[in-house]
């Protein structure tokens, strides 16, 4: 941290927003990168020439949004956190597709590739029998060498899929080997709090808020080629879902369109080629 600002008085700007804009403009700069410690309270405090409950509050709030991390104990302190990996679900890009376009190399660590009878809520989605063999793939997704999604999908008992690299894009894999390559889904969004053995893999504390995405991936034809339910870290990816209104019909006397009135979806339009997982 190079420089020090002097918090101005009587601006009308309080000074934890002050000390906030600070900060960020520091991290924006380069100045200050993630991984890097700030000083201890009582030094910032001394030289910002404000209260410790005043520089608690801007730090708090820099907390909350995910700009920094802050962690108790002796060699603990306020940190610069990793960006947050925007993950646009408009589309589906899966993971790899997603760190591409955060300029991130993507990561697999394989933890699970089985073969296991489908429970209940695996056969219903894949349109199985109850017990039908399906493959099992759980992987911890990284990016920057920093775990981010721990995945866990269920797919048909294709011939041979174990047995492939399942270290890259697995929507690839289905697309070039099986032509089978993910056109569609359905996903779920809910908040959940990490278990003890899936904060270990996400290098979390037990009960740290995750985001669940629940998706169900379909091929062209319609015929289902994935189950998942992945779990994000939500200090290291943000969520993004683009939507518009659709164009009101004649009849509606420029109010919903008929479906939007009915409380249904508007057909989507044909979907294109979409990147791997």
């Amino acid at each position: 941290m190079v420089g020090t600002p002097e918090v101005e008085r009587g601006t009308g700007v309080p000074a934890h927003v002050q000390i906030e804009r600070w900060l960020l403009e520091s991290i924006g700069s380069g100045e200050m990168e993630p991984g890097d410690r700030l000083p201890g309270e009582r030094e910032l405090s001394a030289r910002l020439g404000v209260s410790r409950m005043t520089l608690r509050q801007a730090l708090a709030t820099l907390e909350h949004d995910g700009v920094l991390v802050r962690t108790p104990g002796r060699s603990g302190g306020a940190f610069v956190a990793d960006p947050r990996v925007e993950c646009d679900l408009t589309g589906l890009a899966g993971f790899t597709e997603q760190m591409r376009r955060a300029h991130l190399q993507a990561e697999a660590r394989v933890l699970v590739a089985t073969t296991v009878p489908a429970p209940r809520s695996v056969a219903a989605a894949l349109e199985l029998a109850v017990g039908e063999p399906v493959h099992h793939v759980a992987r911890v997704r990284s990016a920057g060498q920093s775990p981010v999604a721990l995945e866990r999908s269920f797919f048909p008992a294709l011939p041979g899929f174990l047995e492939q690299d399942l270290d890259g894009s697995l929507y690839a894999l289905l697309a070039t080997r099986y032509d089978l390559e993910p056109r569609t889904a359905v996903e779920h969004l809910d908040p959940v709090i990490a278990r003890s053995d899936e904060a270990a893999e996400l290098g979390v504390e037990p009960g740290t808020p995750l985001m669940l995405i629940e998706r169900t991936a379909y091929a062209a034809a319609g015929e289902p080629v994935e189950f998942a339910r992945d779990l994000f870290r939500s200090d290291r990816v943000r969520i993004s879902v683009r939507s518009g209104l659709s164009a009101p019909s004649p009849s509606a006397g420029g109010g919903l369109s008929a479906p939007a009135r009915a409380g249904l979806s508007a057909p989507a339009p044909p979907p294109g080629r979409r990147a791997g997982r």
